[in-house]
């Protein structure tokens, strides 16, 4: 457990620019920041971060909020994992006490197979350095690639033992579960037993975009080699590692990357390795898998530039092929690369100093649709071969996002095929046409699948704070009647309600008011909400905006309390989250001038808003009084009562209407 001062001290020093620019390319934007959302296919800027409320915000798909609460939603992590990412990030200590057994086993599946990462590759590492194996054989094969301490250092580089038992054995004595063992993919069990994956390998450990271990690489030493149908063996899929949504070294290039302005894209683990080694970290490899839209999207959100660097044999090019019109069709800018034969990025980087090595990208490096001219259309004389390249390269020109970009390349590509540009505009027109079809069927089938599956709200709670934004939030109708808790009918005037206390609970409305008895007393935001619905038995229809009242009315008085810092850094994600949507405009985002609210101001707004929704109650009664009498049948006593309380509702629901300055017909 970790103690409230220490939670207090990590949430003090959290800042939540620092945190969301480690997964996101932030751009100042007035007083604020901007990026891309890392939670919805993004391509316009749509993810806001405020420095001064120390939250963020998505306004698009909804989502942001503390450091804590978006590190909860962007890693899967719960929140004392969360206060232990910030706690490490900021230096500040965490002593916690050591867990039973039984808390061990009742740590989540997940948690527990980062765990057993964490400790294999430290296991790995280890045998490397001191093991005397490791250091003959393991360290002896880094040393052969000319890969450096600090290097192996960096990438955290391992070796595992010959031995087939050697990694499961030593796991096992130390408690770790065979379960997790297999599950992450470090050992397989069979009718034989449990043994290891990676025996006599050199081990490549992956780091998720966070730093967490997720997956590993073996690679068969150089002298085995030889008639080894698989040269490399890597994790398998499991709950934490899925490779179509890893890159190898995203890690420790993300902040390259975001200063670089540009990623390069090579194929494997020890590519990655040697350019570190020259000098340029900006790199990450896929490992010779077929980019996938989760692998362009990360990459996205710290840079629009990527050139793909890989040597000039068939495989090559065919690599640098594959997964481009994704890449076009997401916005990203293509660059492309192909090394000289005999090289790849590994041997090449080798040769040649960092200086040599940037100067040749930088003088060698061609757009992609020039490249994939040279290489498909150029030269070439047979009509059908050249057609059908010429409708290859204007289908990729017509997935391009920007228009003007999308222009030019297509009137680039007219002049160097030396055909009508207006021929080519009419053939990029189809494709686009048919893309824009192919998108709708796509989202039509997405939209009848949606349909047949079951909507539930969370239990208990009445609202699902996924889906909660301002203006489309229509909390569930509680219905009553007299004395008994009831809810209003419109969900606006409720959550602008549930707004003021998260931004204004604590501020005092009337001040010095006496009581009946004499007494001197005044009443903040929260507790007039709460005051004056209770004279009636009102509640609000959502059960979460009732906890987050009372919540408020409990500690107004707490010294240095404030309501909007206290609800965006509640540890109940749905509470954090809802007051982070609450809490911000687009237009404070933006940076744009704000009038601060007086105290008569923010009263009279106060005031005119539950009256509001003591007329959207009102009215909602009336309509539950006329469906009843036109159900109420022969019962000419019901229907007495029924019509006396129509004629008071109504009544009442015209003085509602006339304190408000409304013109509804009496």
């Amino acid at each position: 457990m970790i103690d409230r001062a220490t939670v207090d001290k990590i949430m003090d020093a959290a800042r939540i620019v620092d945190v969301v620019g480690e997964f996101v390319t932030l751009k100042k934007s007035g007083v604020n920041y901007k990026g891309l959302c890392p939670f919805h296919d993004d391509r316009n800027p749509s993810f806001m971060v405020s420095p001064s409320k120390n939250i963020c915000h998505c306004f698009v798909c909804g989502k942001g909020g503390t450091p804590a609460s978006f590190l909860m939603e962007h890693e899967q992590i719960t929140y004392p994992e969360a206060l232990r990412w910030l706690a490490r990030k900021y230096n500040i200590e965490i002593v916690e006490k050591e867990m039973t057994d039984e808390e061990r086993a009742q740590q989540s599946e997940r948690e527990s197979m980062f765990i057993v990462n964490e400790w294999a590759k430290d296991w790995f590492h280890k045998i490397l350095l001191e093991d005397p194996d490791g250091i003959a054989i393991g360290k002896q094969y880094f040393r052969s690639r000319g890969i450096r301490d600090d290097i192996i250092e960096k990438f955290q580089l391992g070796y595992a033992p010959q031995k087939r038992d050697a990694l499961s054995s030593a796991a096992l004595s130390k408690g770790y579960k065979a379960e997790f063992l297999v599950k992450t993919g470090l050992c397989i069990e069979n009718e034989r037993g449990l043994y290891d994956r990676y025996s006599g390998r050199a081990i490549f450990p992956w780091f998720n975009v966070s730093g967490k271990v997720v997956a590993f690489g073996g690679r068969v030493l150089d002298s085995r080699t030889k008639g080894v149908a698989q040269k490399y063996v890597n994790s398998p899929d499991s709950d934490i590692y899925h490779k179509e949504r890893e890159l190898y070294g995203i890690y420790q290039a993300k902040k390259a990357i975001v200063k670089e302005d540009r990623v390069f894209m090579v194929e494997g683990y020890t590519d990655v390795i040697a350019m570190h080694q020259a000098g340029i970290e900006n790199v990450v490899a896929n490992s010779g898998t077929a980019l996938s839209l989760y692998q362009i999207r990360m990459l996205h959100r710290f840079t629009n530039n990527i050139t793909l660097l890989y040597d000039g044999d068939e495989a090559g090019i065919h690599a640098a092929m594959r997964g481009t019109d994704m890449l076009l069709e997401e916005g990203m800018n293509i660059k492309v690369l192909l090394l000289p034969d005999g090289d790849d990025p590994d041997s090449f980087a080798r040769k040649h100093s960092t200086e040599e090595l940037r100067k040749y990208i930088e003088d060698h490096q061609t757009d992609f649709i020039t490249f994939k001219s040279r290489l498909t259309v150029e030269n070439v004389t047979d009509p059908v071969k050249r057609s059908e390249a010429i409708g290859g390269i204007v289908k990729s020109i017509s997935v391009i996002p920007d228009q003007i970009l999308r222009s030019t390349y297509l009137a680039d590509f007219a002049h160097r095929v030396n055909m009508k540009e207006q021929t080519l505009i009419a053939e990029m027109n189809k494709y686009i046409r048919q893309g824009i079809e192919d998108k709708e069927k796509d989202r039509e089938r997405e939209q009848r699948t949606q349909q047949t599956l079951p909507q539930p709200l969370p239990e208990g709670r009445g609202v699902d704070s996924t889906v909660v934004t301002e203006g489309n939030y229509s909390p569930p109708s509680q219905g009553g009647v007299g004395g008994e808790s009831v809810g209003g009918g419109s969900s606006s005037v409720e959550l602008m309600l549930v707004r003021e206390i998260i931004r204004n609970g604590e501020k005092i409305i009337f001040d010095n008011v006496e009581t009946e008895d004499g007494q001197t007393i005044s009443l903040t935001v929260a507790e007039y909400i709460q005051f004056d619905l209770s004279q009636d038995g009102l509640a609000f229809a959502v059960p979460l905006h009732n906890e987050i009242l009372a919540e408020a009315v409990a500690h107004v008085h707490d010294e240095g309390f404030m309501a909007t810092t206290y609800f965006c850094a509640h540890p109940d994600l749905q509470v954090s989250q809802l007051a982070t949507r609450l809490a911000i405009d687009r237009h404070q985002l933006g940076g744009r001038f704000v009038v601060e609210d007086t105290e008569s101001t923010l009263r009279q707004r106060v005031l005119h808003l539950v009256m509001d929704y003591r007329l959207d109650i009102v009215e909602a009664r009336l309509k539950e009084i006329q469906r009843m009498l036109q159900q109420v049948g022969g019962d000419h006593l019901r229907m007495m009562e029924l019509l006396k309380e129509h004629k008071e509702t109504k009544e009442l629901r015209d003085a509602l209407a006339k304190r408000l300055g409304s013109d509804l017909l009496v």
